[in-house]
């Protein structure tokens, strides 16, 4: 049993920034990505990484966010700067069976509980 543990999220003003970090128990060498969703919209992913440290990053957060791992640590971080109102959701941290990135939400099985992301105008 594979088990997520988010921490990070809270409120912010636009234009700050808040780190998120995902602590997975088990093994470390997972691809591990992080989804979001807001009110009434499906859920998105927002950025990726990889074994090798291969990324992926969704149009909207390039150049904002940055996807890191701590393999020592088993966990991966989510860097938000210039965070916008729209930007505001739930973020979910999931891990995948394979170590080479990939952005399909199908190979991601393990899914923490979540953590509320606010920012405000």
């Amino acid at each position: 049993q594979v088990l997520l543990i988010e921490s990070g999220g809270g409120l912010v003003q636009a234009g700050g920034s808040l780190r998120l970090s995902c602590a997975a128990s088990g093994r470390s060498n997972w691809a591990t990505a992080w989804f979001r969703q807001a009110p009434g919209k499906e859920r998105e992913i927002v950025a990726a990484i990889g074994w090798n440290e291969n990324k992926y990053y969704e149009d909207s957060v390039k150049g904002r966010f940055t996807i890191s791992r701590d393999n020592a640590k088993s966990t991966v971080y989510l860097q938000m700067n210039s965070l916008k109102p729209e930007d505001t959701a739930v973020y979910y941290c999931a891990a995948a069976r394979v170590n080479y990135l990939t952005i399909r939400p199908s190979n991601y099985d393990y899914w923490g509980q979540g953590t509320q992301v606010t920012v405000s105008s």
